[in-house]
């Protein structure tokens, strides 16, 4: 619920207005002179009636606008010469939430309504009933609540404005901000990486051709040249990221695991349960895991055959991929920045993840991903 200025729920500020303008009507109704008749009866009862419906000023300030209306009209005509103060509310109210045209025609209507409502009640004299009505709603007093209402709704509108283009001009500046660093590291880093990798892929090239035995330390900076370079491109592809490129999801999963079998690796794909759509974080997730596994495998596992399962559970989604790699209980692979990154995917939405050796020989990486179907 929304609040009013001093921190009020803005549903109990319109209540507690409701009740004091309708209590000042009553009381001014209850100061004339008048007996216990039925019209008297049903006078305060509109004057309540118009004092109570400024609730809903804030919800239906239209109906609100008709209603009050009708009950000043209704208690005139009933004998009650009190000012139609509701009905000023209520358009202070349709003008703020931009019920401009129907807040004049009504008042138009009110204008003409309130000298008939007058006569109705028993005056004779033209003059007198103009006079009356024109007491209970000023013309002055009406253009200041409609101008008061267009003057607080064009300040709302320029606060609005104003949030938005500073929403966007900080996404602005956090996006050159983005670009820039994507540039400073291209140029800093990719060059001398590029060089210490091919620099060390050449020298492992020119041992082995000599059939010299090649040193460990190099294969380590052949292999973390490797890496650095994928980490860097994966870097520089999300700072470069936009947002407008389409995310990947579920259903390219499909074209991993193909893409995977022409390295050689002999990778399944299964998919279990009924198909029924998943929030995107969800989506883009189940992706990045399949896609860093099977990476994984690739480079790391020495594996023939890796197998990829997706299962639609209620209220969840299960990953399994499973490989029958070099991976064993003794010799566990040391985790990676991308299973770090795995993980915090998945405990970020909720889930678990379970990346282990298997018993039988290779890894399996398992994770389970809430989904509210009923969102």
């Amino acid at each position: 619920m929304s609040t009013g200025r001093f921190g009020v729920p803005a549903g109990v500020m319109d209540a507690a207005i409701a009740v004091g303008v309708a209590a000042t009507l009553l009381v001014t109704g209850l100061s004339g002179q008048h007996s216990g008749t039925f019209p008297d009866l049903l006078g305060y009862a509109l004057l309540a009636a118009g004092g109570l419906a400024l609730a809903a000023r804030r919800r239906a300030p239209v109906l609100v606008l008709a209603v009050t209306g009708l009950c000043a009209a209704g208690h005139q005509a009933a004998g009650f010469d009190v000012p139609a103060v509701a009905y000023l509310f209520a358009v202070y109210a349709a003008v703020r939430a931009g019920h401009r045209t129907i807040t004049v025609a009504a008042s138009v209507i009110m204008l003409a309504l309130l000298p008939l409502a007058a006569l109705a009640s028993g005056l004779h004299d033209t003059g007198e009933a103009f006079a009356q009505a024109r007491g209970a709603l000023e013309l002055a007093w009406l253009i200041a609540a409609g101008a008061a209402g267009e003057a607080l709704r064009q300040a709302e509108r320029r606060a609005e404005e104003a949030e938005r283009t500073k929403e966007e001009t900080a996404r602005r500046r956090a996006d050159e901000e983005r670009l820039h660093i994507a540039r400073e590291l291209h140029d800093s880093l990719t060059h001398q990486i590029s060089v210490i990798k091919v620099q060390a892929e050449v020298a492992v090239h020119v041992a082995r051709k000599r059939g010299e035995q090649v040193p460990e330390a190099l294969l380590a900076i052949q292999e973390a040249g490797r890496e650095a370079t994928r980490e860097l491109r994966a870097t520089l592809e999300a700072l470069r990221d936009d947002g407008t490129t389409p995310a990947r999801g579920l259903d390219d999963v499909a074209e991993l695991v193909e893409r995977a079998r022409t390295t050689g690796l002999d990778a399944t794909l299964t998919i279990e349960g009924d198909r029924s759509d998943v929030p995107a974080a969800v989506d883009r997730t189940v992706y990045r895991i399949v896609q860093e596994s099977l990476t994984n495998i690739a480079r790391h596992a020495a594996a023939a055959t890796a197998s990829v399962r997706i299962d639609y559970r209620p209220g969840a989604l299960a990953i399994r991929i499973d490989d029958d790699g070099k991976a064993t209980l003794d010799a566990a692979p040391v985790p990676g920045v991308g299973l770090l990154g795995m993980r915090e995917r998945v405990t970020a939405l909720g889930g678990r993840l379970r990346a282990a050796p298997r018993g039988e020989g290779g890894f399996t990486v398992q994770a389970e991903l809430p989904v509210d179907r009923t969102s």
